[in-house]
């Protein structure tokens, strides 16, 4: 059966966005279809609004408001400048935040290094970081993912850190509160046991 082409146009498009696989971009497609044509533009709208309005932080390369000098984290005088955590993207700042543990800056890569994919230093947004580290920061905090590509940004930041005399550190995974032992994969349980920490 052959879909009209509107309809095959949205579904790839659709299906270009992360997460998305061709059956998530079918279903998507179709209840956009059903909905009222003020909610598709609404939604429309909020995207080209989004597209247009944001920008990155020219410090942190964190999502700011186009108009603004900086993002919001990086205006918070409250802010610690002396601590920077190193993350891929701009979602694991809100998800940092949503623990309210951290109190100091962030820098944002935009990525990870995966020389497989193309993706070396100039890629990422080391080029901002680097002057970061003479200014004032006494801490690293590494909290990238633990892919492969995540570990290996890791270790390349920090050797970088460390030949500037700086101290870093890396975010501790373990267990998720509440989660049982036996559910656990013996990655994120080998690394529980390695970062213990004594009582």
């Amino acid at each position: 059966m052959r879909f009209p082409a509107p309809l095959v146009t949205l579904i790839r498009e659709l299906g270009r966005l992360p997460g998305i696989g061709p059956k998530s971009a079918q279903r998507l497609a179709f209840h956009l279809f059903n909905r009222s044509e003020g909610d598709v533009e609404a939604l429309a709208r909020a995207l080209l609004d989004a597209k247009r309005g944001l920008d990155r932080c020219p410090r942190c390369a964190h999502v700011k408001e186009r108009e603004a000098p900086l993002c919001a984290v990086c205006e918070d005088a409250r802010r610690d400048p002396k601590v920077l955590c190193v993350v891929e993207q701009p979602a694991d700042v809100l998800a940092i935040e949503r623990s309210g543990e951290y109190q100091g800056l962030y820098h944002v890569l935009h990525g990870a290094l995966s020389p497989m994919h193309g993706v070396g230093p100039d890629e990422l947004t080391l080029a901002l970081l680097w002057p970061r580290l003479t200014d004032g920061v006494e801490e690293l905090v590494l909290a990238t993912s633990t892919t492969v590509e995540g570990e290996a940004t890791a270790m390349y930041v920090a050797r970088s850190a460390q030949e500037r005399g700086l101290r870093t550190s890396r975010i501790a995974y373990g267990l998720p509160v509440g989660g049982d032992l036996e559910y656990a994969d013996e990655v994120t349980l080998g690394r529980a046991i390695a970062h213990r920490r004594p009582l």
